[in-house]
């Protein structure tokens, strides 16, 4: 198992801090960063597209005044989430901005297009595909992505119904490629067990939810800290495809989270929210099953110092 250089390289944990609709942007992903760790957001987030080529000047001008300063303490590179979906209308112009700012790399999700991923090999970018099981992982290699998230069961957001053992044992016994691992991943002991499984990298989201860099309302962060796993319901209802979401939100929405109405995946919708009027994510508020760890709303340096320690106590703890 080998990683390319801009991911072996720059890194100063194993960690890519997942890209969330509507709640990662340019201070989230500067943030991370900064502090050693890939920073993403969703292209979908700039909202009209002019302002993605705005936030990637903005990046990529941060980014390298940091590191003509810090020489000895270099940024992480930045990725950018792709959702190659039919209802994506804008993916072909969001796709050229990221050819025309050479985003390192890109991530992409609810489909694989080799004409994507061969526009960000045009300029010398990797793409790392999420996927849910192995046949979506197969598919995504044979037509050209360089790398693979595996979205495991108890991840925010569209999360997958498999363990993550079940999932990165079934892609390692034939992809020796980059990997990443991702589902209730929120300490540092989390990241090194998703090494010790098979994974390259741990890839991580909720838990930078409560960071105060994140685009999240005060109420949404402290109900992160708040809850627990115990507090996560899965549900079809709001995009039309299952994910994890916050219960307290939903009843705030004046719904039952036990008793959520499956909807027609036909109404898969993102951020219109399926067959249900609340919204997803703007009322109904994702998150994934390791939120337990989750303290208090700190800045991201502070939490990525925090994973490190932990990360390090626990290889020391194997030795």
């Amino acid at each position: 198992m080998s990683l390319p250089p801009i991911l072996a390289d720059r890194l100063r944990l194993p960690l890519i801090g997942a890209p969330m609709f509507i709640l990662s942007g340019p201070e989230l992903v500067i943030a991370q960063c900064k502090a050693g760790i890939v920073g993403s957001f969703p292209s979908l987030n700039a909202r009209p597209i002019e302002q993605l080529d705005e936030w990637l000047i903005q990046i990529k001008a941060e980014l390298a005044e940091w590191d003509q300063q810090n020489p000895d303490q270099l940024s992480a590179p930045f990725a950018v989430n792709q959702i190659v979906h039919r209802s994506n209308v804008r993916l072909e112009e969001d796709v050229a901005l990221c050819v025309k700012h050479e985003v390192p790399i890109v991530i992409t999700s609810l489909g694989a297009r080799v004409e994507v991923f061969e526009a960000i090999h045009s300029y010398g970018g990797i793409v790392l595909h999420d996927v849910i099981n192995d046949r979506f992982a197969h598919k995504a290699i044979e037509k050209g992505a360089d790398g693979l998230i595996a979205v495991a069961a108890g991840a925010g957001g569209h999360a997958g119904p498999l363990s993550p053992f079940a999932l990165i044992q079934d892609i390692r016994k034939w992809f020796d490629g980059p990997l990443l691992l991702s589902g209730c991943i929120a300490t540092g002991q989390a990241i090194l067990a998703a090494q010790a499984m098979g994974a390259d990298l741990a890839y991580a989201g909720s838990m930078f939810i409560a960071t105060e860099e994140a685009r999240a309302v005060a109420d949404y962060k402290q109900m992160v800290v708040d809850c627990d796993a115990s507090s996560i319901v899965n549900s079809n209802l709001f995009t039309g495809i299952h994910g994890n979401y916050l219960a307290p939100s939903i009843r705030k929405a004046g719904l039952d989270p036990d008793h959520l109405p499956v909807s027609d995946p036909s109404a898969m919708n993102f951020g219109s929210g399926g067959s249900s009027d609340a919204k997803a994510w703007k009322d109904i508020w994702g998150c994934g099953q390791g939120i337990g760890a989750v303290e208090a709303v700190l800045p991201v340096t502070e939490l990525v110092e925090k994973l490190r320690a932990q990360y390090d106590a626990a290889k020391d703890a194997l030795k």
